[in-house]
């Protein structure tokens, strides 16, 4: 049930997963875990009501009364209240217990709420999935600015920096990032994008190469798994091959499941 408008709600065990972990990955959830019998929680939780109200919608203020609904209370192991967590993207992120001063709990938020970078970065994803892709590099651009690093930001630049064929740029970006699995994925696609115009080298490996580098990936995948059964010092580096191309195709595709399963057996 919803009081002082939409940013404070009471949360019971049934509606506790709705409520607080799936509205987690929309927005911070900060759980504040009370009981009427207790002092302490009458001191703090209109402090966080009031904060709530002051974010207006940033983050999202559930309260959940321990007497009355015990499993979300066992669930998190709450042994002395008036105890607070906040969620986000489904788990706790951070948490304090007992009465802290205004100016802690100011600082417990901020731990949570998006950054100015945050922020940037999210509305740059927007604008690349819109295809505005001018707009998506001052965006990250801009979060960069704030926050040098910002892991969200620098991944859209080099994946941008990728889709307009400026190579070395995305490596420089990305390669910081490692061992990020998106960094990854876009370093292998840039490496593989390069093949298509290796004109150095013949043979299988070379031709396998090119054909993966225009795009051609089950012969790829093919001629690559030719070598590896042959073994060798070829077959290591067709089976790494291998593998940069599974990064770039994702594991869902079925080309990688399929020779993923014919690699294995290759190998054992």
């Amino acid at each position: 049930m919803a009081k002082n408008g939409s940013h404070v709600i009471e949360v019971t065990d049934t509606t506790f997963a709705s409520a607080v972990v799936e509205e987690s990955f929309r927005r911070p959830v900060v759980v504040d875990f009370w009981a009427g019998w207790c002092q302490p929680c009458r001191m703090i939780g209109p402090v966080l009501e009031r904060m709530a109200e002051e974010a207006a919608g940033a983050f999202l203020l559930a309260k959940l009364d321990v007497d009355a609904n015990r499993e979300a209370s066992a669930a998190f192991r709450i042994q002395s209240i008036p105890a607070v967590k906040g969620f986000r993207d489904g788990t706790v992120a951070d948490e304090f217990v007992g009465v802290i001063p205004e100016q802690a709990i100011r600082q417990f938020l901020a731990t949570l709420l998006p950054s100015e970078s945050d922020e940037l970065a999210r509305r740059g994803l927007d604008a690349e999935a819109a295809g505005r892709t001018e707009e998506a590099r001052d965006l990250f651009a801009g979060a960069l600015k704030h926050q040098p690093g910002h892991p969200e930001a620098s991944l859209g630049l080099g994946r941008l920096a990728a889709l307009r064929g400026d190579l070395e740029e995305a490596r420089r970006i990305l390669e910081p990032l490692r061992p990020d699995p998106e960094a990854e994925r876009i370093l292998a696609a840039v490496e593989v994008s390069g093949w298509a115009s290796r004109e150095d080298g013949s043979g299988p490996l070379a031709n396998a190469e090119r054909a993966a580098g225009e795009g051609r990936f089950d012969e790829a995948l093919d001629r690559f798994l030719a070598q590896v059964r042959a073994g060798g010092e070829a077959g290591q580096e067709a089976r790494a091959s291998m593998l940069k191309l599974f990064a770039v195709l994702g594991e869902q595709d079925p080309l990688t499941r399929d020779y993923r399963r014919k690699l294995a057996a290759a190998l054992f």
